[in-house]
């Protein structure tokens, strides 16, 4: 196996006693990757970022980089550049003299300051704006611009930390592709910090979804999305319903299932309605247990007999574009929303209806 550029190894920091904001994470970075750290405010993941950067000392555990530590050196002399959400450029320089201001730091000769500054600014598509100070410039264009001052060092691991948050949708969207192009066109490791769960699923090689400072699922983004190990990811990770049962048996290997975790057979009885799912865990026939199902794999079930079928009450219908999110609810008030092609007139309300959940995608989690 080729030796990780960036390795975690029991990575802890506390703020105080009893109070850890990151618990114990271990984590392999292989170079060239696209790795989001991913999760909600407090789950840790810009605690492990500043700890790796090195604007926070570790309590414990190591940071290695091509399997020497880190952990004692400064922030400077480590090969790594972040960039932040604030883009903190200097109102007075130049794009051109924000981008080259860490060479000029580093006595660099000036022809080599100009040639690596102009590269970096082609590579953000801001080669023509180079004379224009900051507030010239708008917001997309100065993430840019702290992009490019990051790369014009040529770091080989540059972290990022919620850096399109400022941004709006359709520009953030666009920063989403550039930067995957980036990663991929210069060979970078990027380590990004994001509570935006579209953004990590946009981007990613793999997702380390974070929670209570430690990591709940490492995974690539399709993974994480078809198979959650618990009922956190699954709800965390695009839309998903999660109806409360109890497990009726366990079968064997589920077929037709490639890659990740290994998945059993199991059946799990909610409302009175057995059902079938598959399990990535263990479980035992009478335990509680969720059963997720996305509404994208939920469909009106066709006249004749068939599994997984289930009775529901339409409560309200919404369109969306792509899709149209019709909201229903089981008997007992439990909620089950399904996406309905947009092409296809939506049931009515307060109407009745039978729906099929797809037995290959229904997954019986705990918590």
């Amino acid at each position: 196996m080729t030796q990780p550029i960036l390795q975690l190894r029991n990575l802890t920091k506390r703020f105080g006693p009893g109070v850890a904001a990151v618990d114990d994470v271990s984590l392999d970075v292989a170079a060239g990757e696209f790795l989001t750290l991913l999760g909600a405010s407090g789950s840790g993941k810009t605690t492990t970022l500043r700890m790796i950067a090195g604007f926070e000392h570790p309590s414990n555990g190591e940071i290695l980089m091509d399997g020497q530590p880190l952990t004692q050196l400064p922030p400077f002399k480590r090969e790594l550049n972040t960039v932040f959400q604030q883009y903190a450029l200097f109102p007075h320089m130049s794009v051109r003299d924000n981008v080259g201001y860490g060479l000029r730091m580093r006595k660099a000769a000036r022809a080599e300051i100009a040639e690596r500054v102009g590269q970096a600014l082609d590579m953000v598509q801001l080669g023509h704006l180079g004379d224009r100070a900051p507030r010239q410039l708008s917001g997309g264009q100065q993430q840019r611009v702290a992009l490019a001052r990051a790369l014009v060092n040529r770091p080989r691991v540059l972290l990022l930390d919620e850096p399109l948050g400022a941004l709006d949708l359709k520009l953030r969207k666009e920063m989403q592709l550039e930067l995957k192009h980036l990663n991929r066109q210069l060979g970078i490791t990027f380590l990004y910090v994001t509570h935006d769960q579209e953004e990590a699923l946009t981007m990613s090689d793999r997702i380390a979804l974070m929670r209570n400072g430690r990591i709940e699922q490492l995974s690539g983004p399709r993974e994480m999305y078809e198979q959650p190990i618990s009922r956190y990811v699954a709800d965390f990770i695009g839309e998903t319903n999660l109806l409360s049962g109890v497990v009726e048996e366990m079968g064997g290997p589920a077929d037709g299932r490639t890659g990740g975790p290994a998945v059993q057979r199991v059946r799990i009885r909610v409302e009175g309605v057995s059902l079938e799912g598959a399990a990535s865990r263990p479980v035992r026939a009478g335990e509680k247990a969720w059963l997720a199902i996305r509404p994208e794999h939920i469909q009106l079930a066709e006249p004749q007999a068939g599994p997984n079928r289930l009775s529901v009450t339409v409560r309200d219908v919404v369109f969306t574009g792509v899709v149209t999110r019709v909201h229903t609810t089981l008997a007992d008030g439990s909620p089950l929303v399904i996406h309905w092609p947009s092409e296809q007139s939506p049931p009515e309300l307060g109407a009745t209806i039978t729906v099929c959940l797809s037995p290959e995608r229904v997954r019986c989690l705990g918590d």
